[in-house]
């Protein structure tokens, strides 16, 4: 596609090599291929490709559960989730930070198995609730990369910590946010603990704001 946009930088955050974690603090900037990825999850992927190629600072609407689901943390609960993969797990599937959740990718069918998987678990009083969005839901996901900010100014409110550059990107499911949420909750011990019901999901029939 001759006219899609670049990003302001070349240094490009890649969450395909599974060796190196990512820089969580600033943000990554999706490929073409990664954007193939993304928009194959909508009817009508053409016409996002060209939404993306004429306005690249612009967020986007994508339903889930047919091409990944999205699992909403806090934000911090969910650095954590992300560190822990990164660390002692397998790596993480694409990571975005939408307002003050972070949004982690998951394979299908994840939004409905985690719930019942914590429900189970000793831990799940430590784990803030979390936003499972799968089948019916859609999510707001950052624009191909963000808007250039001043000097100094904070970082975006819509951002990719781990950007989609691959057209197949490996994603975790529920077995493995399952291990992750654990670790994080061991990980902040003095913390408060949360409702029993620690990850709900969110009603299908209606988009859902992460």
């Amino acid at each position: 596609m001759s006219d899609w946009p670049q990003p302001p930088a070349p240094d490009l955050h890649h969450a395909a090599d599974l060796h190196h974690a990512p820089d969580l603090h600033h943000a990554s900037y999706v490929t073409l291929a990664g954007a193939d990825w993304l928009a194959s999850a909508s009817p009508h992927p053409r016409r996002v490709h060209h939404l993306w190629a004429t306005h690249p600072t612009a967020p986007m609407m994508l339903p889930c559960g047919t091409v990944f689901d999205v699992i909403s943390a806090p934000a911090l609960f969910g650095r954590r989730m992300a560190d822990c993969l990164w660390a002692a797990g397998p790596g993480s599937g694409p990571v975005a930070m939408h307002r003050d959740r972070l949004l982690l990718f998951a394979a299908r069918g994840t939004a409905q198995r985690l719930p019942s998987l914590l429900a189970w678990e000793e831990w799940a009083r430590s784990v803030p609730p979390l936003l499972c969005h799968g089948a019916g839901d859609a999510v707001s996901i950052p624009p191909l990369y963000p808007r250039p900010a001043a000097p100094g100014a904070p970082p975006s409110a819509s951002r990719w910590l781990v950007a989609p550059d691959v057209r197949k990107p490996w994603l975790p499911g529920a077995d493995v946010l399952l291990w992750a949420c654990v670790r994080a909750a061991r990980s902040a011990p003095t913390e408060s603990p949360a409702a029993p019901e620690a990850a709900r999901p969110v009603p299908s029939g209606a988009p859902a704001r992460a």
